[in-house]
């Protein structure tokens, strides 16, 4: 089986463990996401739920909103089942659990990528400032949080090997192939219409900048998490992680970026009105 094939796979397979409680709330249960992230006993699972416990007490998050315990009925052979128990696990558990997971195995590299996308998309959508903001002012909210998520990028990225501009360029380059399939900034830049002194991300929509966004948090994560050295290794990462989220924007039906249409104005012509908006008032 192909590798985009077990991504596939892997993404439907997350999509499918997912259940729903009586109040429409999502969740998966530890015990079948232990089998699917390839655990041989349950048991062996325990101290990945409770560093992740830990990992979303120390974000700020209070752990009972996204761990609960309670007892599930399981087979345990010959058609036969057992209350034993079990946890119910959040979009956002299963982030933290999958972060610290072996990376090395496919399952657990494409869980982080699934439940990373999954769960900022779903914040955004939960988000009810966010929601409630008009789409001009999404992307300057979005532009904002890529700028800041880029200089970490730029940061983690040196760190790999990374050392200079033309470095940074191809480096950049490498995710904006994979998630534009195969169309580096400057065929982005062509795709768009843009004119050489106008940047690629200044004439993005709320959905092709989010798109972005998750490319540059999950990689710079990944360099991290894996702790990447070397340029070809730091290049070759971030080609994958772009690569993947255009591919769950493919299984979710969405339209894919370099087919997104350019806004008519550029983020920067609408900070300079937002900017005199404030001045008059």
């Amino acid at each position: 089986m192909s590798g985009k094939k077990i991504e596939k796979k892997h993404h439907n397979t997350f999509e499918t463990l997912k259940e729903t409680d009586n109040t429409g709330r999502e969740f998966w249960t530890a015990r079948k996401l232990a089998k699917i992230l390839e655990y041989s006993e349950y048991r062996h699972f325990l101290p990945v739920i409770e560093k992740a416990k830990q990992g979303c007490q120390n974000s700020g998050h209070k752990v009972q909103d996204h761990f609960e315990d309670f007892l599930g009925m399981v087979e345990i052979g010959s058609g036969a089942k057992r209350e034993l128990p079990d946890v119910k696990l959040s979009r956002y558990a299963c982030y933290l659990i999958v972060q610290n997971g072996d990376p090395t195995k496919p399952v657990i590299a494409n869980g982080q990528t699934y439940f990373a996308i999954q769960t900022r998309r779903q914040e955004l959508a939960d988000d009810e400032t966010f929601q409630k903001l008009k789409e001009d002012e999404k992307r300057l909210f979005l532009r904002d949080e890529l700028k800041e998520h880029n200089k970490q990028l730029v940061e983690t990225a040196q760190q790999a090997g990374v050392r200079n501009n033309l470095d940074f360029a191809i480096f950049l380059n490498h995710g904006y192939k994979g998630l534009y399939g195969g169309l580096d900034a400057k065929g982005i830049h062509k795709r768009k219409g843009l004119k050489k002194s106008q940047q690629i991300l200044d004439h993005m929509g709320s959905t092709e900048l989010a798109a972005n966004l998750f490319r540059a948090t999950q990689t710079e994560e990944k360099l991290r998490r894996e702790n990447i050295k070397g340029k070809a290794k730091a290049n070759r990462a971030h080609y994958e992680v772009g690569t993947k989220v255009r591919q769950t924007m493919q299984e979710l039906g969405g339209t894919m970026p370099e087919d997104m249409p350019t806004p008519a104005k550029s983020t920067r012509q609408l900070a300079r009105k937002q900017k005199k908006l404030e001045g008059g008032e």
